[in-house]
């Protein structure tokens, strides 16, 4: 008889009560971006009638729209010429009565190697296409985690990533977390970053033209019009459940939109 036990993350106790809306800085606004604020939005509204304080976003991106971005990134023809940042906050902004903000600069280091105050947060959402730039976002997150705030404090970072057809979505947690004493879970209290455990695989997979693209047809050749969408639903999913349930059993997933599979990764 197999006596194992499961192996569980419990959701850190601020995320669950909360005496001020958690802080998230989401890092890029394009196709994964654009769309994330829309279901961020979901789950500010549904955290909200539960009685929950619900979230403070904030949104980094320094890029322009142009017309290659209309179609599969979520932005309307009039939005052109706009940061994609303050495009999707200002939208959101009128149309739920938020007060969200929008930084249209790069989520990174001055040029004194100073972080940026607005740069703390709860939870930390990676939507960017460059490895370098997500270990620009671990390198800044493991000194964040070495100070101690009374509010604010560095919990998560979920991080979102894909190619044309594939992609995946990991979840770690910025230091340890408390975990409850457990009979029937064995509680695991950190989560490795995505750049420790899958550093060499991200570098690896890197598309060697990183060009943009100057229309949605090039665009296209690139990322599957629905890869970005299926990976913010599910992984959206992922972090609704350590609000609403307290706990995963799950961290991620790796999906692949031309096959119809997704492959959950357990905690370990």
């Amino acid at each position: 008889m197999n006596t194992d036990k499961t192996k569980v993350h419990f959701t850190d106790n601020y995320l669950l009560n909360p005496t001020n809306p958690i802080t998230v800085n989401v890092i890029g606004a394009g196709g994964t971006g654009s769309k994330l604020i829309t279901a961020l939005l979901e789950i500010n509204h549904s955290l909200i009638e539960l009685g929950h304080a619900g979230l403070f976003v904030r949104l980094w991106d320094d890029d322009v729209l142009t017309n290659a971005n209309l179609g599969r990134q979520r932005f309307a023809e009039c939005e052109t010429g706009l940061h994609k940042s303050v495009a999707i906050i200002n939208r959101v902004n009128r149309w739920a009565g938020t007060n969200w903000k929008a930084e249209a600069r790069k989520f990174e280091k001055d040029c004194l190697g100073r972080i940026p105050q607005e740069a703390q947060a709860t939870i930390y959402i990676t939507c960017v296409d460059k490895v370098q730039a997500r270990f620009g976002v671990a390198e800044i997150l493991k000194e964040l985690s070495n100070r101690r705030y009374h509010r604010d404090a560095p919990k998560y970072w979920l991080d979102f990533g894909n190619s044309q057809y594939t992609g995946q979505v990991i979840l770690s947690t910025i230091g340890e977390i408390k975990q409850p004493n457990s009979e029937k879970y064995e509680t695991v209290a950190s989560l490795p970053f995505v750049t420790d455990e899958y550093g060499d695989l991200l570098k690896q997979s890197e598309q060697d033209d990183d060009t943009p693209s100057c229309s949605l047809a090039e665009a296209l050749e690139k990322q599957d019009l629905y890869i970005n969408s299926s990976l913010v639903q599910m992984g959206c999913s992922l972090l609704w459940s350590l609000f609403r349930n307290g706990m995963t059993p799950y961290r991620g997933f790796f999906h692949n939109l031309k096959d119809f599979t997704t492959h959950p990764i357990k905690v370990a």
